[in-house]
């Protein structure tokens, strides 16, 4: 197996350096690093170059940079990371292991959400309990027939083959394009979240407060299930 990690940006210089540390530790090495940039007009192109980084350019949009990764990627495996999210030193092996199991079609790690000075346990909770009710509150056919919601900072994986003959993100989606995979990938196998930690960074719960940040992510993901995608973006602000 080859892996190739994604690291779709737009403005990241400050949470890159980070993230360039921890890839530098993974053992075993992914066969590439493939940062796709949106459009950055800070230093995060230079940041990935001075890593050694592979550069890809597309049009700005998570579900696009994605897709445009997937396109451009050289390896068998691929795992989507967020430029605030931290990894295990072994998340090659774990995506490797993972996936050797064909009845596998999606998987992700599970989400810890801190900051410098604390762990936010509560939303941690609420994202992980949110991969389960969430579809059973909006497709609960979809549910019983094995899908679990997954979100970008979960650092999602796969096969390239397989995400391409899904047809890889809905490309005009700006916000919630991981939940649209999810549903997609259900469809070719069992959609899992392993329980190895990621640790990304709580910067929308510092910027906004705990309990407005629990009722965003609420919001936007009911947004999602009723269709309403236009509205989306307009209730998930940017936070750098």
């Amino acid at each position: 197996m080859s892996t190739t990690l994604l690291v779709p940006v737009l403005d990241e210089a400050k949470a890159l350096p980070a993230l360039v540390a921890r890839f530098a530790e993974l053992d075993p090495r992914p066969a590439e690093i493939l940062l796709v940039d949106g459009g950055s007009a800070d230093e995060t192109v230079q940041i990935a170059k001075d890593a050694g980084w592979r550069i890809l350019f597309a049009d700005r949009g998570r579900a696009k940079q994605i897709n445009a990764g997937v396109e451009a990627a050289t390896s068998e495996n691929l795992c989507v990371v967020h430029a605030d999210t931290l990894p295990p030193c072994d998340m090659v092996e774990v995506i490797e292991n993972t996936l050797s199991d064909r009845r596998i079609a999606l998987a992700s790690f599970t989400p810890v959400i801190r900051g410098p000075e604390k762990t936010r346990w509560g939303t941690t909770v609420h994202n992980w309990a949110k991969t389960w009710y969430a579809p059973l509150l909006t497709r609960p056919h979809r549910f019983f027939q094995g899908v679990r919601l997954l979100f970008g900072d979960h650092a999602m994986f796969f096969r390239r083959a397989d995400f391409l003959t899904i047809g890889g993100c809905t490309p005009g989606d700006a916000v919630m394009e991981e939940a649209d995979l999810c549903v997609k990938f259900a469809r070719l196998g069992k959609v899992r979240m392993v329980p190895r930690k990621v640790y990304t960074s709580d910067r929308r719960i510092a910027e906004w407060g705990a309990l407005k940040a629990n009722w965003i992510y609420f919001k936007v993901g009911m947004l999602w299930a009723f269709g309403l995608r236009s509205r989306m973006a307009k209730h998930y602000p940017d936070v750098r």
